[in-house]
Parts: structure tokens; sequence; C-alpha cells
């Protein structure tokens, strides 16, 4: 009798456990974590050729869907308030925030929607999609690659990627001349989703 529960409950165990699993390999939503400063949008540009100018968007807010069994169903979409920029110098923020740059009172929103998705493997891979910035929209690919996931301390359970893409800024019809060597924007991207 002691032996016939003992299995019962390892057997227990195993369900319990493969539940576990499944749970966190089946497709889910997630909306990025903006609120608790748990993503950024940040970027970098040349400055005369000697260093680079570096960067933030400290507003905006985005959603995405993870699935671990069937990466083809991720997808992501995003928007960027563009008059959050923020390179830790008031000056210069203002000017990029004109018509000659952002033309915020113009557009005041930066938008990324995904169209497909294409996995290389070992949590990385590359999606790409549509990003209107300057009332022009242009099809981009970001390499993503997944940094972690599991439960939080409050309950929820989270999923983290960091992305990179190079941007040519005369693509979306920014006519400012900054110098041949500043035509390409770096962006790196952290995004931490919770579950919904």
């Amino acid at each position: 009798m002691k032996l016939f529960n003992l299995k019962n409950i390892a057997l227990a165990s195993i369900i319990a456990g493969s539940a576990t699993l499944s749970t966190s390999a089946i497709a889910a939503d997630y909306v990025i974590d903006t609120e608790g400063a748990h993503a950024s949008i940040n970027f970098k540009i040349d400055h005369l050729g000697v260093s680079y100018v570096v960067g933030r968007f400290n507003d905006f807010s985005g959603t995405f869907t993870y699935d671990e069994a069937d990466p083809s169903k991720n997808k992501v979409e995003v928007t960027v308030n563009t008059a959050s920029v923020d390179s830790n110098h008031a000056e210069r923020d203002r000017h990029v925030r004109s018509s000659d740059f952002l033309d915020v009172d113009k557009y005041n929103q930066a938008k990324f929607i995904s169209t497909s998705y294409a996995d290389h493997g070992d949590g990385k891979g590359a999606i790409t999609g549509h990003l209107t910035l300057f009332g022009e929209t242009r099809e981009i690919t970001i390499d993503v690659e997944k940094y972690g996931q599991g439960d939080d301390p409050w309950g929820g359970y989270r999923a983290g990627f960091t992305g990179t893409v190079a941007l040519n800024i005369s693509d979306f019809g920014m006519e400012f001349n900054l110098g041949p060597a500043a035509q390409t924007v770096y962006m790196d991207l952290v995004v931490e989703g919770i579950r919904q």
C-alpha cells in the first residue's frame, strides 16, 4: 500500500512538472514593461567622426507574442512618442525635435509592426516588419536574442529580449546634412514583457 502511494506521488510530481514545462513553452501575449522601467529604446549616431551622441526615447509602449514551440508565431508592435527623445542635452534635444530632424509637431509617433520572424536557433532570430518614421514607412529587420524568462516575485511571468538594428535616416526622408558618417543610427533595444 505504501509503495502504491509513493508511485502515485511520483506520478503526480511528473505530471505537475510536465504541466509547468508546457506552460512556459506555449504561445503567450506580453505587455512591454515600460511602467517599471524594464525596457528601453536606445540609440547612437556618429559625431564628427570621433565619437557618438548617445540617447534614448523615454516614452513608448508595446506588446509582443512569444511562442517557444513555434517561433513563426512571434510578433511585436511598438509605438514611440518621438518628443520623448533624450540625449542628455536639452538644447540638442530641442533641435532634434525640430523640423530639421524628428519634426515631432508633425510626426509625434513612430511605430513598428512586425510581419515575420526568422528563427536562427539558440534563442536568436530576426524579426522583420514595417517601421513608420517621419511619415515614411519602410521595411526593416531587427536582430533579436532572448535574454531570459521565468516567474517574477509578484506572481507574474516575464520574458526578456534584446535587439539591434541600423537605420539609414535618409531612407525615411530626413534631409538635414550631418555628414556622411552620421547617416546611420544604431538602435539597441531592451524589452521585458509581462505575460497576460
